[in-house]
C-alpha cells in the first residue's frame, strides 16, 4: 500500500510542477508579446515624428525599425502615403523539466501612414506567411 501512495504522491507533484512551468512560460510569452506591441507603437511614433514634412527614406525607416528591435520587410511610398511592413522580435525564457532555454517570438505589422489622415496611421497585424521579404 505504501508504494502506491508514494507513486501517486510523486505523480501529483510532477503534475503540479509541470502546470506551474506551463503557466510561467505562458506568462513570459504574453509579456514578450506585450513588449512587441510597445515596440510597434514606438516605431509608429518615430516614423510619424520623422515624417512631419515628408516621409523618411527607406534607409531611415529601416534604422528606425532596427532601433525598435524590428526588421523592415517592405517599404512602399506613394504620393500621399507610406506603407511599411515590419517584423518585431522578443525573447523570453522557456522552462521545462530539462532546464531553461531562450525562445523567440515575433509579430509582423503593416503600417499605413497618410498625409492629413484623421486618427493617425493604421496598424494591422499580419499573418506570419505574409511577413516575408518582397
Amino acid at each position: 500500500m505504501v508504494p502506491i501512495v508514494l507513486v501517486l504522491l510523486a505523480a501529483g507533484t510532477l503534475m503540479i510542477m509541470a502546470h506551474r512551468q506551463n503557466s510561467a512560460n505562458e506568462r513570459r510569452e504574453k509579456e514578450a508579446l506585450e513588449q512587441i506591441a510597445r515596440q510597434a507603437e514606438s516605431y509608429e511614433d518615430d516614423v510619424q515624428d520623422e515624417g512631419r514634412n515628408s516621409y523618411p527614406s527607406q534607409a531611415r525607416t529601416q534604422a528606425i525599425a532596427q532601433r525598435n528591435y524590428g526588421t523592415l520587410v517592405s517599404y512602399e511610398p506613394s504620393d500621399r502615403s507610406l506603407t511599411t511592413r515590419v517584423k518585431f522580435f522578443a525573447t523570453y525564457e522557456d522552462t521545462s523539466a530539462f532546464g531553461t532555454s531562450l525562445s523567440r517570438t515575433y509579430r509582423c505589422y503593416s503600417f499605413r501612414f497618410q498625409e492629413g489622415a484623421e486618427g493617425g496611421p493604421r496598424r494591422t497585424t499580419l499573418p506570419r506567411q505574409q511577413c516575408n521579404r518582397t
